[in-house]
């Protein structure tokens, strides 16, 4: 895999590009790492819980924790293999280190406060190295006191407390309630740890430094014996494990919840309002990394999210809502907390107002990933049967609505995507209730409607104009999340979805393979990720191998390039050829996935 080597400093306006973080996480917990260093984002104890470290929100007043030599220094970085165990190597004029980072577990599963490792080794030479430690004011909401304990530097930023664990080589030259600065030098075969453990509304436990330094071998066997039992995916076996490993960082493991990212406010573009919060479960992403984790053979992701899914709809008395926290609550209204936002874009976000939206298209999630699910080997339970029958009764009622689509648009229409999907939703009703899955009262309404479905989209959603299936009905626009429905067109038009594939490749990629979310979008954001891999999925899907591998070959060139440790964001522009937008994304690594195992499975002589 490759790496990037980088030149101290790195950084524009006080921030790192947002291309160049990496991640470590322990399935509760992801923090950002950027080149420099600095953990710039960190949310402890859980993933959507207010940042400890926020700078990469706010350059000038967000906290921060670096680890990095005081000398100029060049660096390369990559996770140890089939495992999210980071490992760095800083070069300086005078020796060589290996930094070892880590967000640590146990072989029986996280640990019941957060510890955050970094090993120090040094290789040759000597090299003075600095430790930074500023906590955040979780977005100006606390203020942070400092005290000691048995020697031992503590901080409490509002409810959390945090301690530092360090070897007895590093030496500490100030603290204070704002920050502490260290100091240590590496030689040849030395080997130092800083840590930090955290806890919040509980006690805290003081682990030995020598105890930490040994949890990070334990994650990493953790995390290697996982991906070990992983499906081969062949050619892009490589690239299908390590979004595997990143789509781990978004299982939250007290619930089985899935988050849609580990980040907020993270711009679609620079000096645009689109920014937000997705440290949330949305039921469309979480249907579709669970599809991810049935192609990756991981049965107990899919068994604890699927099971956490139905289990959150049932709680909230079987209606949707588009997404939940990890918790299963209802997520909060948005509010604007007073950071600068990266690079100056505003605002910066909690909460989600998503929340209160129609999408009609999670009918369609829900019931294909039951299917997948079964067609996996595993078997639905009475109550969660009961739930998708009735949820199959009211995407029946309610298909004909106008709703905000997959893309959340303020702008209520008939999105065609949202219409696909409730047509996917009744056939798999139909096939689930023939296969004795569901209760079969009602198939035959199903079939109406699905069909119905199917004769509104196919007259009031295809343009003949276009020679394409279009954004909404009425609209000569084009929208890239059709290639998502593919499963429609093979089983009513596969014509008709080539044509629009086409169509898609060429209006909204430009005729490249990175694509915009839908027509004029591009003045407002970068080209969204998961699309251009949705298309590699589609064009496999239906007959079209080889023009699929070929996408796939050049998304993944442009996107795997500089070294990218491959924790993707939401988009990437093509022009600049930087990231924008939340990290890890789970739709972008996601249909990773999905893409590689289309083209694994796809037969070469196959046409439709």
């Amino acid at each position: 895999m490759k790496n990037m080597t980088y030149r101290s400093p790195a950084r524009e306006k006080g921030y790192a590009g947002l291309g160049d973080y990496a991640a470590i996480g322990e399935g509760r917990s992801v923090a950002l790492i950027a080149p420099d260093g600095a953990i710039d984002w960190w949310c402890a104890p859980n993933l959507d819980s207010p940042p400890l470290f926020d700078r990469i929100l706010d350059a000038g007043s967000g906290g921060y924790f670096q680890l990095a030599p005081t000398a100029p220094w060049r660096m390369q970085r990559y996770y140890r293999e089939n495992s999210n165990v980071l490992e760095t190597r800083y070069q300086t004029e005078s020796g060589e280190v290996l930094v070892t980072e880590s967000l640590n577990s146990t072989l029986a599963g996280r640990l019941p406060w957060n510890e955050l490792a970094r090993r120090v080794e040094g290789i040759s030479g000597e090299v003075e190295m600095q430790v930074i430690f500023q906590p955040g004011t979780r977005a100006e909401t606390c203020s942070p006191w400092h005290n000691e304990v048995n020697g031992h530097p503590l901080w409490h930023v509002g409810e959390l407390m945090a301690m530092l664990r360090l070897t007895d080589d590093v030496r500490i030259d100030t603290c204070d309630d704002v920050q502490l600065t260290a100091t240590f030098t590496t030689s040849p075969t030395s080997r130092s740890l800083v840590a930090l453990v955290t806890t919040e509304r509980e006690p805290l436990a003081i682990p030995a430094p020598e105890k930490i330094d040994e949890r990070i071998e334990t994650s990493h066997t953790a995390w290697r014996d996982w991906a070990d039992g992983l499906q081969d995916h062949g050619r892009y076996d490589s690239h299908v494990r390590r979004s595997a490993l990143a789509l781990k960082f978004l299982w939250y493991s007290p619930t089985g919840a899935l988050a849609a990212a580990a980040t907020s406010s993270l711009p679609e573009k620079l000096g645009n309002d689109k920014n937000y919060d997705y440290r949330y479960a949305w039921i469309r992403d979480a249907c579709l990394i669970i599809k991810a984790f049935v192609y990756l053979g991981s049965l107990e992701d899919c068994k604890a999210a699927f099971s956490w899914l139905s289990n959150t709809i049932r709680r909230h008395d079987g209606g949707l809502r588009a997404c939940y926290t990890l918790e299963g609550g209802q997520v909060p209204e948005e509010w604007y907390p007073p950071l600068e936002g990266y690079q100056g874009t505003q605002p910066v976000r909690v909460g989600n107002n998503a929340r209160d939206q129609v999408q009609l298209s999670m009918y369609g999630d829900m019931l294909a990933t039951a299917r997948l699910f079964i067609r996996a080997g595993h078997v639905l339970d009475l109550s969660t049967s009961r739930l998708l029958g009735k949820l199959a009764n009211h995407c029946a009622d309610s298909w004909r609505q106008k709703d905000s689509g997959i893309w959340e648009l303020p702008e209520e229409q008939h999105y065609t995507h949202s219409k696909m999907a409730c047509w996917l939703a009744l056939d798999q009703a139909v096939r689930l209730a023939q296969d004795s899955h569901i209760e079969p009262t009602w198939v035959g309404r199903w079939e109406r409607e699905r069909d119905r479905i199917r004769d509104w989209i196919e007259t009031h959603c295809w343009s003949e104009q276009r020679q394409a299936y279009t954004f909404y009905a009425g609209s000569e626009r084009l929208d890239a999340a059709v290639a998502l429905t593919h499963y429609y067109g093979s089983k009513v038009n596969p014509q008709r979805m080539l044509s629009t594939l086409a169509q898609v490749r060429e209006e909204l990629g430009g005729g490249g393979v990175m694509l915009y979310r839908y027509s004029d979008v591009e003045k407002e954001e970068a080209t969204f990720v998961a699309c251009s891999f949705w298309m590699v999925e589609a064009l496999a899907e239906l007959g079209e191998r080889d023009a699929a591998q070929s996408a796939m070959d050049e998304i993944l060139e442009q996107l795997c390039q500089r070294g990218n440790v491959e924790i993707f964001n939401e988009m990437f522009d093509t022009g600049t050829r930087s990231w924008l937008g939340n990290m890890p994304q789970g739709l972008s690594h996601l249909s990773l996935v999905c893409a590689a195992n289309a083209l694994k499975n796809a037969n070469p002589g196959h046409r439709v």
